[in-house]
Parts: C-alpha cells; sequence; structure tokens
C-alpha cells in the first residue's frame, strides 16, 4: 500500500493561468447570483446589508 496515487491514475498537470481566470470568473459569476437571489429572497437583510455597506464607503480614508 503506497500514499501515492494509485498507478493507475496519471497526475493532472499543472493549470495555466488562462484556466485559472476562467475558473475563477465562473466562481464570481455564480457568486453574484448567490448574492441576488439572497437579496430576493431577504430583502430587509439585504437592505440593512446595503445601508453598512455605504457606511462603510463614507468613512472609508484613502
Amino acid at each position: 500500500m503506497s500514499d501515492t496515487q494509485p498507478s493507475d491514475e496519471k497526475p493532472e498537470p499543472p493549470e495555466t493561468a488562462a484556466q485559472r481566470r476562467a475558473r475563477r470568473a465562473q466562481f464570481l459569476r455564480d457568486l453574484m447570483e448567490a448574492r441576488a437571489l439572497r437579496d430576493r429572497v431577504q430583502p430587509r437583510r439585504a437592505r440593512a446589508a446595503r445601508m453598512r455597506q455605504q457606511m462603510r464607503m463614507r468613512t472609508f480614508r484613502w
């Protein structure tokens, strides 16, 4: 018994920068979709979150 991968499985080649960007873009699209759904389902909580974000932006110093 070995601790490494079984001999019939080939190790995956390293991910390219383009593949990483595509995967990240898909993740961000899914995240925005989930946030939009949450905002529709919980409008009061969404409004409170928007107000907190606006307050953070107002008090942010450059």
